[in-house]
Formats: structure tokens, sequence, C-alpha cells
């Protein structure tokens, strides 16, 4: 709120507690919203799935069902595992809570923006997967180190092209601030489509199957524990813990699908609308599933490349057309 000052200038009242309030408890609401609909997302994922597979498939809320069945049961704790076997879980739902707390989900305004940009989001990301990578270490398993060597290698791959892709649409929005790049590519309308604007978001959707584990990178429903990577560094997780780890993993992913629904379509950015687009690139994701088959571990670092020549070409447009 704005007023005169004693000497006749502008001067800036604070914010009355009621605003405040309102901004903190709306903060609350998306970081609850992204824990309750998470698992949701997953579920959908994996229906579509079945249902292309000529198979009934688990139920939309089994997720759920899953989550309440590893909360009741009992841990089991490797004898070598260290505090960072405990806290890990704690760590990586804590990053992806803060994460949330970041971007826009049910509307252009973050109450929380001015704490952070995309840059925090992909850091918060980054503090989740070191502490998933140190955890597959820390008991001593054979299959826990393959997988988190891996996750590293594809991290190292998947960022730049998260990082650049993030990039291009600051720069056509001119705010590294997320909430403002959602207000401002919303005000430009079908203005922003360009080819600069199609290569992001291709390079995005390759860095989301990356990221989250899933076919052609990963495949998340393997048993097979020397091609495992994400279920690998979590192999030795049970009861609570495994139910953490599971939800951060959910929830990481519904953050990717939010990045990609509103900062690309940012038209409509509130609730009505953000669920059917969040649907939509999971049913998407749950295409590009079943109609493909995992790749070779040393045939990943050539998709991610693609993702990055993709990213970077979408920048350069980007800075030509300037």
């Amino acid at each position: 709120m704005e007023g005169l000052g004693p000497d006749g200038s502008q001067a800036v009242r604070p914010w009355p507690y009621e605003m405040i309030l309102f901004n903190l408890l709306f903060g609350l609401f998306q970081v609850l919203l992204l824990l309750a609909l998470a698992p949701l997302v997953q579920g959908v994922i994996k229906k579509v799935k079945a249902r292309l597979q000529s198979r009934r498939g688990p139920s939309l809320f089994q997720p759920y069902f899953d989550l309440v069945k590893f909360l009741r049961k009992d841990q089991v704790v490797s004898e070598p595992a260290s505090w960072i076997f405990h806290a890990t879980p704690y760590i990586s739902l804590t990053s992806v809570l803060a994460a949330g707390a970041f971007i826009p989900v049910i509307g252009v305004t973050v109450p929380f923006s001015f704490a952070g940009d995309g840059l925090v989001v992909v850091y918060l990301f980054a503090v989740m997967r070191f502490f998933m990578a140190l955890v597959g270490l820390d008991t001593g398993s054979a299959f826990g180190g393959m997988a988190s060597s891996r996750e590293m290698m594809v991290a190292s791959l998947a960022e730049p092209a998260l990082l650049l892709s993030l990039f291009t649409l600051a720069l056509t929005a001119g705010s590294l601030n997320l909430s403002g790049m959602v207000q401002k590519l919303a005000g430009l309308g079908v203005g922003t489509i360009s080819p600069s604007y199609l290569l992001a978001f291709v390079a995005l959707i390759l860095v989301t199957l990356a990221e989250t584990g899933r076919i052609p990178v990963d495949n998340p429903t393997t048993h097979l524990e020397l091609t495992m990577i994400h279920e690998g560094m979590i192999l030795e997780y049970s009861g609570k813990y495994l139910a953490l780890m599971e939800w951060s993993a959910w929830i990481k992913q519904l953050i990717l699908f939010t990045l990609l629904a509103n900062l690309f379509v940012p038209w409509g950015a509130h609730f009505l609308w953000y669920l059917p687009k969040v649907l939509v690139l999971a049913t998407g994701i749950a295409c590009i599933e079943s109609s493909v088959a995992k790749l070779r571990l040393f045939r990943v670092p050539d998709l991610l490349a693609v993702s990055n020549a993709l990213s970077i070409l979408a920048l350069v447009s980007v800075v030509i057309g300037r």
C-alpha cells in the first residue's frame, strides 16, 4: 500500500496483516494441492498405459492405497546405513515441496515468488538428487551404487536442457521469476507460439522423461536390478521411508508437468484449467511410454543430446529474433 511520507514523497506502507495471512494460506494451499494430486496423476498414467495395452489396470486411486500400505508397514534398515539413509526421505520431500512453493500452480501469482525463481527450483531438484545418489551408496549395495552413477550421468545431461529451456522463456518474458513469466506469456497470447517456443517445449518434454525416470530413459516398473536407475537408489527402503520417497518422486513429476502446463500453455492459469492440462500431459506421457521401448543405457546420452540441441536452438532463435 502506498501513501505520502512526511516530506510529501511517496512512502510504502506495509501490507495489512490480512493480506499477508491470505498469501501464506494461499501458498500453503498450493503445496497441499501438489501433495494431494501427485498420486492421482501417477494413477492416471498407470491406468492409461494399462488401457493402451488392453489391460484393465489398477484403480486411479491405487497410489493412495500404496502410500497408506507403506506407511502402516514396519521398516527394515540395513546395518551399515548411516544418518543419510534416515534423513534422505525427509530431505527429498521437503525439497520438492519447497520447489512447489515457487511455481504458479492454480494462478499466475505465487506468494513466495519473491524468494526464488526458476533457478531455485532447479537447485532444489539437485538437492533431492544429490541425497538420493548418496543413499544409493550409503548401504553398500552394488545395485544402489550403479543406480547412483547412472542417475548422475543422466542429470548431467538433463539439467542443461532444463536450464536452457527456462532461459528461452525468460528472454521472451524478460524475467526468470516463474510468476512473472506466466503473467507475461499469458498476456502475449498466441503471439508466444514460435519455433523457439516449440523447440523449448519438446526439449522440456524429453527432460521430464529423464527427470521422472520414465521410458525410454528408465522403466519405473522394472524388477531387474541391472537396469534400474531411480528404483535402484531406493532399493533398500521400506515402510514409511519408502512411502516418503515414492511420494517425493510423484510430486517432482507433477511439478515438471505443472511447468509444462503453465509456462507453455499459460492461458487459463487457474484450477478449472490446471487439472485438465496436467491430465492431458499425463496421458501423453503414458502414450509415449506405450509406443516406444526402453533405450539401452549407452543410447540414453544420445536422446538427452537431442534435448540439449533443441534447447540451444530455441535459445539462439530467441536471441537472433530480438
